[in-house]
């Protein structure tokens, strides 16, 4: 469990590194940029195997409607990770979408993966992205959306959302973690 903490814990400081010490990370300079990218490479890795390693208590699993709710939850957080808000003409307005995609992966798979370890991951990479829209909201007030796009660019992404969720469903699979009912 102590190689799934460090690995949330370093992927929290490695992305508010800049918001939280400005001057240290302006300091670094272009430098800054490799050092950020190879703690978050380190970061994952300590999550993925400290995350197959952990153990923990086991509190629920899931059932067939969590599955379908888990689904549907997988396809917006793939939506909102895409350019479609920010080029498209429904959620252009949207100050965080990535973010939001981010947190709605996170509660989707708490939904099917009840135990500690899953909480520790899901859990604190979701308060994460909670934390990351604050403090971009404090540090950075001023924000202009962009101009509204075409409907047509939404229903492309939310397309290859949908091709993009069976990929990820496979692989799933594939890994032995089933995804579809």
């Amino acid at each position: 469990m102590l190689l799934l903490i460090l690995g949330v814990a370093l992927f929290w400081a490695a992305h508010l590194f800049k918001r939280f010490a400005p001057e240290a990370r302006a300091k670094m300079g272009s430098a800054g940029k490799g050092a950020v990218a190879l703690a978050l490479l380190v970061s994952v890795l300590l999550m993925i195997f400290g995350y197959r390693m952990a153990d923990g208590t086991f509190f629920y699993g899931r059932t067939p409607a969590t599955v379908g709710i888990n689904n549907l939850l997988m396809l917006a957080a793939l939506y909102f990770t895409s350019p479609g808000p920010k080029k498209g003409a429904l959620f252009y307005k949207m100050r965080h979408p990535m973010l939001t995609g981010f947190l709605l992966w996170a509660i989707a798979h708490l939904m099917v993966n009840g135990d500690t370890p899953s909480f520790v991951l899901f859990g604190g990479l979701g308060i994460w992205a909670l934390v990351e829209m604050s403090t971009i909201n404090r540090t950075e007030p001023e924000w202009t959306p962009p101009a509204k796009g075409e409907i047509k660019k939404d229903l492309i992404f939310v397309a290859a959302s949908v091709v993009l969720l069976f990929v990820i469903g496979a692989i799933h699979t594939w890994l032995g973690y089933p995804t579809f009912g």
